[in-house]
């Protein structure tokens, strides 16, 4: 029995209510004592009794029914069955048409009458709330069988009543026929049979959801979409890529492991996660992430296996960690965010404000952006924020409506941005950067085509050369992945210090693979206070470490200065790198010169430039990311380096080859840093072809690294850990072949190095 209440009054009704969140009325039915799931598309007494609250509460914008899962319809599906409340609501307060008094019947139609009355009547009664779409058809049915009735009589009384009867039947079904509902199913209903609930399933698919999560997440497939990729995300989920109909992004159909678990399972989640719930965490005991995880876990699994004793539930080890893995995702963690995070295709996740009004986004590496199933709440959107806060230990608030920080799981690393208000008048978004789980590595962006063996090549003798480095370029083009990846080239001897405002760089695997190096985080540029460093501070510091690689993460604000003015009077001995944003060389000299307040001539202290960003197809549909030029910065200008030719493209894009071609300056050697790098090495002094050929040497070995990981299936030869190996191996044979040969000789060095790669293969094999 369907209970009414007054509208907007919480609780008023026994298993019925109404919540605000985020600005949305939520009509809650909570029918977790009932034997039946409920459904809107297949029970007309569901429906029925959903509009009879709906005639009550005509500002409700979702309704979810809670039965052990929550079954939550949208914002679109409650529409349109408001539509229908207020046609029935209409159509009741219209006695004189459902009454069929604007009908004169004389006494041998009488009879008549009263059949047409009870039919209308019983169509729009009890059909209207029940089965629109079934009622639809019936009107539809009559008014064809009416027309062929007047068609046929020969009796002008008879043809004049059945007449207005029509016009009657035929102002209902034009207003039934006007909604939303009627519309989306029309081209369906040839042949359709009364009572039958499988048209409403086109228009009713609830997004279901455990009651231990927030999170909503549509977990059945679209009708109208076409698989174009699909793939397994080990024990934790299954995903499904889609294209749909009339649409330029792809659906990335995320179907999570704790969807798919019986009943019983589900109930003992959700009671071990409300005894959970009961522990707040101290601030002191989430500045330990892994610490509390393990905890969690562990309590989390005794309490598990003791609640599934209790209901006579066997669980084998496997599903027992299984999960707890989950409760400590929907406890401390963050939900289907982890789940997402262990995609290792997954680039971005971004979280909009008003949270639980759009779906999430995702960008990802084959298929660009993508919207997705799943619709987490603000509910969830505050304990991330709260979560951030605590483990950054940075402020987010009116004064400091911007928080970067750091997500680090154990499978994965990503960089979080939040915003808040003022800056978001719609409260909170997030957006997470994932990090590759090895470093990328120059093979590895030759094979996607980001640049070519001769790039790889001049890069590295740059980088051996001791030269300064800016990767320049928009959000999301690579810069980060590039800097990164140049650090890899960095010879292993050389201490590396790093400079981040927060943590992107591959430190702790370069660390692994055995570098020195040292980590500085400092306060971020947007941060108004903080117990934390200045970045400009913060490079000073490193001049006091001794003779190191300084790297830093991204050239914002004061730094700047600092960066430049260490640079031009010589304090840095070794490479030193960094990214910053600009789209060609002459926007990073505007950026840094007149935005970040760096003196022209300060600015001369970058030797090259390499601006990366994403290439789009014709289309618009796809987007790949390629460095598009690598330019040099010459010493010899005053005012502006592009009226006075102070920048010299060394490569530059073909967009029609799709690579980066030489340009002729660099071909004829007439590179200042190239020279400059030569002079300094007793083999190169005036001798041109000896640093073209070390370029193209070190170029070829990049790409035989890819030939011989295709060749042989071993991807393992273009990850961080065996180019580093392959670079050590490199320099070693070049000093070897020097020694002997009295130069580098580059026919030796690719031999030698070659036998090595399959002497190291052979043994893999």
């Amino acid at each position: 029995m369907w209970i009414l209440f007054k509208p907007m009054e919480k609780k008023e009704a026994k298993g019925i209510s109404i919540a605000n969140e985020g600005g949305t009325n939520v009509l809650y039915f909570n029918l977790a004592e009932g034997g039946y799931v409920p459904s809107l598309e297949t029970s007309g007494s569901t429906m029925g009794g959903v509009i009879d609250v709906l005639l009550e509460n005509p500002g409700v914008g979702r309704i979810v029914f809670m039965h052990r899962r929550n079954y939550i319809y949208n914002e679109e599906q409650t529409e349109i069955l408001q539509e229908i409340a207020k046609l029935y609501g209409y159509l009741v307060n219209q006695k004189k048409i459902l009454g069929l008094e604007m009908i004169e019947f004389p006494g041998a139609y009488q009879e008549l009458c009263g059949l047409w009355k009870i039919k209308l009547q019983s169509l729009v009664f009890n059909g209207l709330k029940s089965d629109p779409i079934g009622m639809y058809v019936e009107l539809h049915r009559e008014i064809r069988k009416e027309k062929i009735k007047i068609k046929s009589s020969g009796d002008f009384q008879e043809v004049n009543i059945r007449t207005k009867y029509l016009e009657i039947l035929q102002y209902v079904f034009n207003m039934l026929e006007s909604t939303a509902l009627i519309q989306r199913v029309k081209e369906h209903t040839s042949g359709y049979s009364v009572g039958s609930r499988e048209l409403y399933s086109r228009v009713f698919r609830p997004v279901i959801t455990p009651d231990f999560m927030f999170t909503r997440l549509m977990a059945q497939m679209p009708l109208d979409g076409e698989i174009v990729d699909s793939y397994t995300l080990g024990e934790e989920g299954e995903v499904n890529i889609f294209k749909l109909k009339g649409e330029v992004k792809m659906l990335y159909h995320l179907t999570p492991m704790e969807f798919t678990l019986p009943e019983e399972k589900y109930e003992i989640l959700d009671m071990a996660r409300e005894t959970l719930a009961k522990h707040r965490p101290s601030k002191e005991e989430f500045l330990e992430p892994d610490r509390i995880r393990k905890t969690f876990f562990n309590i989390g699994k005794g309490l598990i296996n003791e609640l599934a004793e209790h209901r006579g539930v066997k669980l084998s080890y496997t599903e027992l960690e299984g999960l707890a893995k989950i409760l400590v995702r929907y406890t401390i963690g963050f939900g289907l965010i982890e789940v997402l995070l262990k995609d290792k295709k997954i680039q971005d996740i971004n979280v909009n404000g008003p949270i639980g009004e759009s779906c999430l986004f995702i960008v990802h590496q084959e298929h660009d952006e993508c919207s997705t199933n799943i619709v987490p709440n603000q509910e969830e959107g505050e304990g991330w924020a709260t979560k951030f806060r605590i483990l950054s230990g940075r402020p987010l608030d009116e004064a400091n409506p911007v928080l970067d920080t750091e997500l680090l799981l154990g499978y994965a690393r990503a960089r979080v941005s939040i915003m808040n208000k003022p800056l978001n008048p719609s409260g909170l978004a997030f957006a997470f950067r994932r990090h590759r789980d090895n470093p990328w590595t120059y093979p590895l962006f030759i094979k996607n085509k980001m640049i070519n063996p001769l790039a790889a090549g001049l890069l590295s003798f740059m980088v051996d050369g001791n030269r300064s480095l800016l990767f320049a370029g928009t959000r999301g083009s690579g810069k980060t992945s590039l800097l990164g990846s140049t650090m890899v080239e960095v010879m292993k001897k050389y201490r590396q210090l790093i400079i981040e405002d927060t943590q992107e760089l591959p430190i702790e695997a370069l660390r692994k693979i055995g570098y020195n190096i040292q980590g500085m985080k400092v306060r971020g540029a947007l941060m108004h206070a903080s117990n934390e460093m200045s970045a400009d501070e913060g490079i000073r510091t490193s001049l006091r470490f001794g003779d190191s690689c300084l790297i830093i993460g991204e050239i914002r604000s004061l730094e700047a200065r600092a960066l430049f003015e260490a640079m031009r009077v010589g304090s840095m001995a070794n490479v030193v790198a960094g990214t910053i944003h600009g789209a060609d060389p002459y926007s990073v000299f505007d950026r840094v010169v007149n935005d970040l307040n760096v003196p022209r001539t300060s600015f001369k202290a970058a030797d090259v430039i390499i601006v990366a960003n994403p290439v789009k197809s014709a289309d618009g549909l796809t987007r790949v990311r390629r460095v598009l030029r690598i330019t040099e910065v010459r010493k010899h200008w005053e005012n502006d380096p592009l009226n006075e030719k102070g920048f010299m493209d060394l490569m530059v894009y073909d967009a029609k080859t799709d690579e980066l071609k030489p340009t002729e300056e660099l071909l004829n050697g007439e590179s200042e840093v190239l020279k400059a790098i030569a002079g300094e090495v007793k083999d190169y002094v005036g001798n041109w072809e000896g640093v073209w050929g070390n370029i193209l040497l070190r170029g070829r070995i990049k790409s035989m690294l890819i030939e011989y990981a295709d060749r042989h299936n071993l991807p393992e030869l273009l990850e961080a850990g065996f180019v580093v190996a392959s670079n050590d191996s490199f320099h070693e044979i070049c000093n070897k072949v020097r020694e002997r040969s009295g130069f580098v000789d580059s026919r030796k060095v690719i031999f030698e190095w070659e036998d090595w790669l399959k002497r190291y293969i052979k043994r893999k094999m």
